[in-house]
């Protein structure tokens, strides 16, 4: 067992983004691009949305304690941004650099959203009292559940009914974790929350309600009223996924791309509709995965003119469904991962993807996971990083191959060997005798992305998800670094 040390992997450089745009066409080979330092040093979603191929979807489970499903976001000030996030007075371009050459700003009105899930309040112990509040401008509850073409409760004893200091029994009171939240909006004015729907085991009746106009009026009819029964400020769409790439049971359909737009299209009027005579507008966001091929089954553009944003499950490119260790979350392609998926298997390839759709920046969202993903066996070679290993993952913190952040700092760390990409700028963790590699982010890789988030000038961040990350060093970590 090797002492825990840092070992650089490459030599430090990020792609230009004319490379990355040649690199998605697949003309280059990212370690063909010249090098340069990054502007921005070096996010689905245990909360998964499974981004990664040949995902076993037998394994996962919603409800649960171990805190998988993905996703989502919402803006501070309520309504969209047509714009691309730039400040004409304040000299930033639209891609987040500044007129004088100075270091790339963020978006003033940038977000950083985080969910918060339903079964965080059982074994984890984690609870929204807890949480710093004034690092987030949002925060998404995972989730509602569909049922009969409706929008019900997912836990309805963690969502209103477990009783917290203060609340009352009396008929009628609202406790659980949506009181918590209206709570913390009364002592934190400046943050919004939003309803997310679906996730990764919830999405079986997406489909068919897309595909009927009339169901689509019942459903939005039901989480319209759902949203503003409970006191939230918006809807997020966590559909997993429009065509196909979710769970086997899901029914998808190849009309699916078109008919998740009309669902937007009509969630979107809805939504208008209830916020006549409010402040600010009700927020509509998706989650969506960051691969441009999963990507080609979204209506992209016609799907930013409806929506806020689109929150980008940059995350889950691998895990130990794949004989093939690597980074589950890289920001860009790594020199040591030679499959056909490198280009778009990578953050920044998700959201050069969406900007060459035509989405504008301001509606970009990049999500970043608070947990990792291992693996065992692996090969006993480039320090365990893309090899062959077992596809039987080993025990995570609360499910097979998945680990909070906090148990990795004070189990792992200590005796396996960090190793850093300079690439990809993301750190993994190796254990040679045991063959375990464990891919992960930690506040260095957060710094990375926060800073390529500003460079793009893109909307901001988003995390799965609050309780893998209990101590808070992360989302201090991220909400600092963007300003909060």
């Amino acid at each position: 067992m090797r002492a825990s040390t840092t070992v650089h992997a490459s030599s430090p450089r990020a792609l230009p983004l004319a490379a990355m745009a040649l690199a998605l066409a697949g003309c280059l080979d990212p370690s063909d691009a010249d090098p340069l330092t990054t502007a921005g040093g070096p996010d689905q979603g245990a909360g998964t949305g499974l981004t990664g191929i040949g995902v076993d979807a037998g394994s996962l489970s919603a409800g649960d304690d171990d805190g998988r499903d993905p996703d989502g976001g919402s803006d501070p000030d309520g309504g969209s941004d047509p714009d691309t996030g730039s400040d004409p007075d304040g000299g930033s371009t639209d891609d987040g650099s500044t007129d004088d050459g100075g270091p790339p700003v963020l978006p003033e009105d940038a977000v950083v959203i985080g969910y918060f899930s339903s079964w965080s309040v059982y074994a984890r112990d984690v609870h929204l009292h807890q949480v710093p509040i004034d690092k987030l401008t949002h925060i998404n509850y995972a989730f509602a559940n569909i049922q009969d073409g409706r929008c019900v409760l997912g836990d309805p004893y963690a969502d209103i009914d477990r009783a917290y200091p203060g609340d009352t029994w009396e008929p009628g009171a609202l406790r659980g974790n949506f009181n918590q939240l209206l709570q913390l909006k009364q002592a934190h004015p400046h943050l919004r929350t939003l309803i997310s729907i679906g996730g990764w085991t919830w999405s079986s009746d997406f489909s068919g309600i897309a595909a009927s106009a009339s169901a689509r009026a019942t459903f939005v009819e039901s989480c319209v009223d759902f949203m503003i029964e409970y006191g939230f400020d918006g809807v997020d769409v966590d559909w997993e996924f429009p065509v196909g790439g979710g769970l086997e049971t899901n029914d998808t359909s190849p009309e699916d791309k078109h008919n998740y737009t009309l669902l937007l299209q009509d969630f979107r009027d809805a939504l208008d509709d209830a916020g006549v005579g409010r402040p600010e507008p009700y927020l509509l966001t998706i989650a969506a995965p960051a691969d441009a091929g999963r990507l080609d089954n979204y209506e992209l553009a016609a799907q930013a003119e409806i929506l806020d944003w689109t929150n980008l499950m940059a995350y889950d490119f691998r895990g130990a469904w794949a004989p093939l260790t690597g980074h589950h979350a890289p920001l860009y392609p790594s020199d040591h991962d030679h499959t056909e998926e490198a280009m778009e298997f990578c953050a920044s390839g998700g959201v050069e993807a969406m900007l060459a759709a035509g989405v504008p920046r301001s509606k970009i969202v990049m999500g970043i996971p608070f947990y990792g993903r291992g693996w065992q066996g692996a090969k006993d070679a480039n320090d365990g990083l893309y090899v062959s290993a077992s596809t039987t993952p080993p025990q995570g913190t609360w499910e097979p191959g998945n680990f909070d952040y906090s148990d990795l700092m004070s189990n792992y760390l200590p005796s396996y060997a960090r190793f850093w990409d300079d690439v990809a700028q993301v750190p993994w963790l190796y254990q040679s005798s045991t063959g375990m590699v464990i891919t992960y982010e930690d506040p260095e890789s957060i710094q990375a992305k926060v800073d390529y988030i500003a460079e793009q000038g893109i909307r901001g961040a988003m995390f799965w998800e609050i309780s893998n990350d209990p101590q808070f060093e992360l989302l201090d970590t991220l909400g600092t670094a963007m300003g909060r």
